[in-house]
């Protein structure tokens, strides 16, 4: 039998396997590392440096998202050290846009005035749109900190709300790459990258063109990887707040592969869509009409109640009703012309289950074989 690599954090021995991360260990044991940068299934960068954790021996503080465990390592993850460093970063951070999320401490004229200046750059009096829902302000929280040790930088980009799904706002940018490796590693779009360098660094699409003239498919994962306010749903910005609204699990309809998703529901509407991450079979992943495309659960257009033509026009019924009539026409129809007479057309809006349903309805039912599908037509 091999033996058992063992390393030690913050005082409890914890077995590994060769090749995971001091980040991968600790998260297999609920040990809680937070992060910024790291996104799942992709090459880890170290950028953002929130990860660093204190292994004896060292130099310096270590990366813990890119720092292989090491048979008999000690790790230390909240020491005073690593506490410092974490709370230095977030004041950087914090100082770098407008993070307006009410933990910079000072409640004078400079507070007043840079809250009027992120208005202005808002175009909206409210706090950050993603206030309550930023991984930024969590940790902002949770150590503790504000914006105000640093003189506020610059914004050298303006906001980008050309495109008719996704705000890009650069002065909330962390420049983390999350969104990069969403659109690179796991979409496989490549439609954006880190453009320009040093304090002008921005993430770009090819040529630095909006993202409605580039490769972009808008199937918004850089949206739901983005940890901060940069990446923004355009319908829901400044609309949806994590405490209005409650998340219902569903599985998306437009196509057969059965992509999980949560409907974001405030006041009994849909008002976003987010993928299940840790679920098959998308983990999160969505393509644009799964994200993007709900606005017709609630257009005025759709029929809520079952329809009868009588003369020539048209007046509501009920279910029992309407389905009692169907039955009769179909049934009427087949004694008379036999069953062939009938086909049936399924759609790939609806489920596998349900097109299984249509299948068994008009091979059992009306004994045709009749049936076919939208995507054929």
């Amino acid at each position: 039998m091999a033996a058992q690599h063992l390393m030690i954090i913050n005082g409890n021995e914890f077995p590994f396997t060769p090749g995971e991360t001091i980040l991968d260990v600790a998260r297999s044991h609920a040990i809680d590392i937070p992060t910024l940068c790291h996104l799942k299934d992709t090459m880890p960068t170290g950028a953002c440096r929130i990860c660093v954790v204190d292994v004896r021996g060292a130099r310096n503080l270590l990366p813990a998202c890119v720092t292989p465990a090491a048979a008999d390592m000690i790790v230390q993850t909240e020491s005073p050290a690593v506490v410092r460093a974490r709370r230095l970063i977030l004041q950087l951070l914090l100082s770098s846009g407008n993070h307006n999320c009410a933990v910079r401490g000072s409640d004078g004229q400079d507070w007043t005035s840079f809250q009027l200046a992120v208005h202005n750059d808002d175009g909206s009096s409210e706090l950050c749109p993603v206030w309550g829902d930023c991984r930024l302000q969590d940790l902002a929280y949770r150590y503790q900190v504000s914006g105000e040790r640093f003189a506020s930088t610059e914004i050298a980009y303006p906001m980008e709300t050309v495109n008719p799904f996704i705000v890009r706002d650069f002065s909330r940018c962390i420049q983390c790459g999350r969104c990069v490796q969403a659109c690179n590693e796991i979409q496989v779009n490549n439609a954006i990258h880190v453009g320009y360098r040093g304090a002008k660094a921005k993430i770009i699409a090819a040529g630095d063109r909006p993202l409605k003239d580039s490769d972009c498919v808008f199937c918004g994962e850089c949206v739901q990887a983005c940890p901060v306010g940069a990446l923004v749903e355009k319908d829901a910005r400044y609309k949806v707040r994590p405490w209005t609204e409650r998340k219902v699990r569903t599985t998306c309809s437009y196509c057969g592969v059965g992509c999980q998703m949560h409907l974001h529901v405030q006041e009994n509407r849909v008002v976003k869509v987010s993928g299940v991450e840790a679920r098959t079979p998308n983990f999160g992943s969505l393509c644009v009409k799964g994200r993007f495309g709900f606005d017709f659960i609630h257009a005025p257009q759709r029929l809520t109640v079952p329809l009868i033509r009588e003369n020539g026009q048209f007046r509501e019924a009920g279910w029992d009703e309407a389905l009692d009539l169907v039955a009769e026409r179909l049934g009427g129809i087949k004694q008379s012309h036999g069953p062939d007479s009938i086909g049936v057309l399924t759609s790939a809006r609806i489920t596998n289950e349900e097109n299984y349903i249509a299948n068994k309805f008009a091979r059992a039912v009306l004994k045709t074989n009749n049936i076919d599908h939208c995507a054929r037509l």
